[in-house]
């Protein structure tokens, strides 16, 4: 396993304490890193702390918030408590997001494609508005979206998560210009499903579907999504950015 060094910087991830999230944080922490896992459920975020003790390094810490992100006002609380307790955020891995329900479009229900464009798309817009003015007013910051493939093909009968993740990925590419000259790296990936807790809301019709669209035949692991988003995160990666990096095991066709 390659190691990077984040030590003396403070990581946010956002959906921390489950699933991609909690990997990405547990390789963070291998790093030296300071990491604070936002998360709206405080009991999982208190497992979380104790799934990740013994992860970290002599030089890292691991907080927790407890954050609605649809809701801009306890965004910016966070923000504040973060780099209270933790110092100036330097690296963002926005990992939240909910899947949403499997049904053609013309039966979808108004108010679950206005709760999952609420969670995915508005939530990456708090987060990284609330965020990566700060990193560009230090002059140094990583910033890294959890997109998905279905927002670069689209899946049928998720016709929210699918458009979600489309603006998430039109977002990162618009603030990637904007930042481009502060040394404030903002990038996507479009993973495939991996097997975490988003399977629950899926209907298993819906879960065949995707696995038989990717070529490796099977789904992307989460320490494969934490080893692509910890390079993205590093001081290395001082080039790139706006990208989308596609992590789909050979489904994308563009």
């Amino acid at each position: 396993m390659v190691h990077y060094d984040y030590a003396g910087r403070t990581a946010v991830v956002t959906g921390g304490a489950q699933g991609i999230g909690l990997a990405v944080a547990r390789r963070l922490l291998a790093g030296n890193a300071r990491v604070c896992l936002w998360d709206r459920d405080a009991e999982a975020i208190a497992a979380a702390h104790q799934a990740l003790a013994g992860a970290g390094t002599a030089g890292s810490a691991v907080a927790g918030v407890t954050v609605d992100i649809t809701d801009y006002a306890q965004v910016e609380a966070a923000v504040r408590q973060t780099e209270q307790d933790c110092g100036p955020i330097a690296m963002l891995v926005h990992s939240a997001g909910i899947a949403g329900a499997n049904m053609p479009l013309g039966d979808y229900p108004l108010d679950e494609w206005r709760k999952v464009l609420s969670i995915n798309l508005d939530g990456a817009f708090h987060v990284n508005k609330a965020i990566v003015p700060g990193m560009a007013a230090r002059g140094y910051g990583r910033v890294v979206n959890i997109a998905s493939i279905a927002g670069k093909e689209g899946n049928p009968n998720a016709s929210a998560y699918s458009a979600s993740k489309a603006g998430v990925i039109a977002l990162t590419k618009s603030l990637g210009k904007e930042t481009a000259l502060s040394n404030v790296a903002v990038n996507a990936i479009t993973p495939a499903a991996a097997r975490t807790r988003i399977f629950e809301q899926m209907s298993q019709q819906h879960i065949d579907y995707m696995l038989s669209k990717i070529p490796r035949a099977r789904f992307v692991e989460v320490d494969e999504v934490a080893a692509m988003v910890a390079w993205l995160v590093c001081e290395e990666n001082s080039f790139t950015t706006g990208a989308v990096f596609d992590l789909s095991g050979g489904r994308a066709t563009y």
